[in-house]
Parts: structure tokens; C-alpha cells; sequence
């Protein structure tokens, strides 16, 4: 066969795949019995990187967030976050396991990266009011490396690039995913999703979140609190949901699913005691560290501006004005 016939059927796959939905195999994953987590094909397709891969990749993309972030270290919140999420995981489709760690960032948000590199921001814990909250917003980001979302992504990506530069088949797909990832950064390439793999991860996440105890409600709830801080303190709201945010209609399917597919209980894990008292540890910790970087610089320069008339302490410089510069 020539090489524009495979070029022509290549193109064909990408342009298929592009439109088909973020599903495994092309079905809503809340169709299958609850029972089957775990077992039920979430993320099947075609996928460029197999499981090892996808743990390489997100290893040094997640070395890329820890040299550029400020990991917290307490041991108390980091073992109480790795908790909640790893009690998540064990309900879910994911098959890698997942590493937990806490970013020192006032921003709404948790980041799943490919392979189980999970980051959980301050500020979701510190902006959630229950347990529940925070692990709806924790259970969305597992959904998308259980789904294998970021991977199908660049997977469809490089489809497409096949289809406009066939001579990249003299190259062969392996050299060419060689070029791709030696290129990137930390990206929103594993960030952003589309509508489908959106909806897919409400779906998801909100079955993780039942089959873990908690109230499904509760991820509405915080995508709901997500959607008005957006609209009255824009920096809180992370980048990620500020381009895909969880919008009217996604939360209408998301309660439309809690009302007909999950089978009511008679109670649900809403907040504990640890949450208040991890949150207050945490609120605590981010006071010392706001005082530290006002005592000692956080490795930026700084301006002091005085108050007009105010006094000058003695043995600082000062400058004035000389009278014939009055007019200049």
C-alpha cells in the first residue's frame, strides 16, 4: 500500500476519533452496574501509550510542578489529603497507582496527571465547607486519569498531525511520540478537555464519590460555589476550570444522574472532624508562611511607599528636592 493511502486512512481515524465522544466505547459509563468498577473498560480506545508510559510522562511532568511550586511538608495534612484520595482511588476505574501531594496555592483546584500524579491545592481545602466538597472536586481529577483522558489527548493530537505532515510516517509513531514529549511543559494539553471528557468525569466522579460514602450532592454543591466565585474573585478559580467550567448544563446532567441512576441511601459521609481540624492547620500554615515571605522575601524585590507626611526613621536615606527643581 502507498504511502498516501495510509496517510488518507490515518486521516480518516483522526478525523473519527476527534469526533467521537470521550466514552469507552461510546457509551455513558454510568450504563454499566456500579459493581463492575474497576472492571468495566473506562479509558478503552485507541491510546498511543500503554500504562507504563503514561506513569513515565506524568512522573516528569510532575517533577516540573514540584520544582516550580511550593510543596507543603506537614505531615499531618499530607497524610489526611493522601487518605481521602487514596480511598477514592480504591473506588474507582484508575489502574496506577496515585501520589498525593499538597501545593501551597490559594487557587480552587486539584490537578490529576497522567500516571497518578495528584496535586491538591490549598485553596480547594481551604475554600471547601465539608469533606465531601473537597473529595468531589478530588473525584472529577482521579475520573480523568482513570478515563485516561490527558493520554487519549495527545494520542489524538498526534493523529492529526500525522494527517497534515505525512512524512512523519518515515519516522514512525514511536519516533515521533519521542519528539512530542521531549517538547513539552508542564501543559494544559492534560488539562483541558473536551465537553465529552468533561461530562464523563462528572459521570465518573460522581459513582467514586458514591461508592466511597459520600453525599454525590456535594460535587454539585462545590461546582456550584466554583461557577459564582468565578464571577466575584476570578483568582481564585483555577485556569482549568476557568476553561472548562462546570457549566448550567453539566450540573443539570450531574443531578439528573444522582436522582435516576444511583440507588438512594440512607446515609452518606457529609464532613468529618479531621476535615475542620486539617483545614484550621492548614489556614494556620499559610498565615506563617504569608509572614515569612513578609519578614524574609519570598525571592522577589519589593517597593515601600510612605505615606505622604510620614515621619522618616533615622538612618535611612532620604531624598529631596532642591528648590530650583521646583519648577522642572
Amino acid at each position: 500500500m502507498r504511502w498516501w493511502a495510509n496517510w488518507g486512512a490515518v486521516g480518516m481515524l483522526a478525523v473519527c476519533l476527534a469526533a467521537a465522544p470521550g466514552f469507552a466505547a461510546g457509551q455513558s459509563a454510568n450504563e454499566k452496574d456500579l459493581k463492575d468498577i474497576g472492571h468495566r473498560g473506562v479509558g478503552a480506545g485507541l491510546d498511543f501509550y500503554s500504562l507504563e508510559k503514561e506513569i513515565a510522562l506524568g512522573k516528569m511532568l510532575s517533577e516540573q510542578v514540584v520544582a516550580t511550586s511550593r510543596v507543603i511538608q506537614d505531615p499531618v495534612i499530607n497524610e489526611y489529603v493522601n487518605r481521602v484520595a487514596q480511598n477514592l482511588v480504591r473506588h474507582s476505574d484508575a489502574h496506577v497507582p496515585f501520589t498525593v501531594k499538597v501545593l501551597e496555592d490559594p487557587s480552587i483546584n486539584a490537578m490529576a496527571l497522567p500516571g497518578g500524579f495528584f496535586f491538591v491545592n490549598s485553596g480547594l481545602i481551604l475554600g471547601a465547607d465539608s469533606e465531601a466538597e473537597m473529595a468531589g472536586v478530588m473525584a472529577h481529577e482521579i475520573a480523568h486519569v482513570a478515563a485516561r483522558h490527558g493520554t487519549r489527548n495527545m494520542t489524538k493530537a498526534e493523529l492529526m498531525n500525522y494527517a497534515t505532515l505525512p512524512l512523519i510516517f518515515v519516522g514512525g509513531p514511536v519516533g515521533f511520540l519521542g519528539r512530542t514529549v521531549g517538547g513539552l511543559a508542564v501543559p494544559m494539553t492534560f488539562l483541558k478537555f473536551s465537553r465529552a471528557a468533561e461530562k464523563e468525569a462528572d459521570f465518573l466522579g460522581i459513582e467514586y464519590m458514591y461508592e466511597t460514602g459520600y453525599d454525590p450532592q456535594a460535587m454539585i454543591a462545590m461546582f456550584e460555589k466554583i461557577n459564582a466565585l468565578k464571577k466575584k474573585q476570578p483568582g481564585l478559580v483555577a485556569k482549568a476550570f476557568s476553561t472548562h467550567p462546570p457549566t448550567p448544563d453539566r450540573i443539570a446532567a450531574s443531578e439528573k444522574e444522582i436522582a435516576t441512576v444511583l440507588p438512594p441511601r440512607a446515609e452518606y459521609i457529609e464532613d468529618t472532624s479531621e476535615f475542620d481540624q486539617v483545614k484550621a492547620r492548614l489556614a494556620m500554615l499559610e498565615h506563617e508562611y504569608q509572614t515569612e515571605d513578609k519578614l524574609h522575601g519570598n525571592g522577589r524585590p519589593s517597593l515601600r511607599h510612605p505615606q505622604q507626611n510620614e515621619p522618616q526613621p533615622k538612618g535611612r536615606p532620604t531624598l529631596k528636592r532642591r528648590p530650583d527643581d521646583q519648577n522642572n
